[in-house]
C-alpha cells in the first residue's frame, strides 16, 4: 500500500491529470484512497494492539463509553455486531464526533479512512478484511472481532 502511494501522487499522476478526462482523476483518487487509506488504517490498527492488552478502558474513555453506550458490555456487543456485519472487506471503528462530543461506532468499506470519509476522529479500528483473521479463524469473523478485545491496548486507544 505505502509502496504504491507515491506512484499515485507523483509525476505519473500529474501527467495523467492533464488528459482532460474525468476517468484518470477517478482512478487516481481511488488509488490514493485505497493505498493511503490502507496505510492510515493499518498504522492506527497496529498501535492499538498489545499482547498485554485487554480488559476495559479506564478514566475519561471509560466514562465516555458509559455515557454514550450505557456500559462497556453494551459498547463491546455493538462494536462486535457492527464490525462483524461489514459486507466484504472493510473496518469497524470507534470514532469521536467533534460536533456532538460523542463516541460513535461506524464501519467503512475497503480501505476508506475514517476521518476523511466521515469526519470522525479514529480511536479504535478493527480490520475485518479476510487477511486479518482467516488463517486462525477461517470464516468466523465474529469470533475474531470478539477475541481482538483481548489484545486492545486501551491506553493507546484513549
Amino acid at each position: 500500500m505505502v509502496a504504491n502511494l507515491p506512484a499515485c501522487v507523483g509525476q505519473k499522476c500529474v501527467g495523467r491529470l492533464s488528459i482532460g478526462s474525468d476517468s484518470p482523476r477517478l482512478s487516481i483518487s481511488e488509488a490514493i484512497v485505497f493505498n493511503g487509506g490502507g496505510h492510515i488504517n493499518h498504522s492506527i490498527f497496529w498501535t492499538i494492539l498489545s499482547p498485554t492488552g485487554g480488559g476495559e478502558p479506564t478514566n475519561d474513555l471509560a466514562s465516555q463509553i458509559r455515557l454514550d453506550f450505557g456500559s462497556f458490555e453494551d459498547f463491546k456487543k455493538n462494536m462486535i455486531e457492527r464490525s462483524s456485519a461489514v459486507k466484504g472487506s472493510g473496518w469497524g471503528w470507534l470514532g469521536w464526533n467533534r460536533k456532538t462530543s460523542k463516541l460513535e461506532i461506524v464501519t467503512t468499506q475497503n480501505q476508506d479512512p475514517l476521518e476523511a470519509t466521515t469526519g470522525l476522529i479514529p480511536l479504535l479500528g478493527i480490520d475485518v478484511w479476510e487477511h486479518a483473521y482467516y488463517i486462525q479463524y477461517k470464516n468466523l469473523r465474529a469470533e475474531y472481532v470478539e477475541r481482538i478485545f483481548d489484545i486492545i491496548d486501551w491506553i493507546n486507544v484513549a
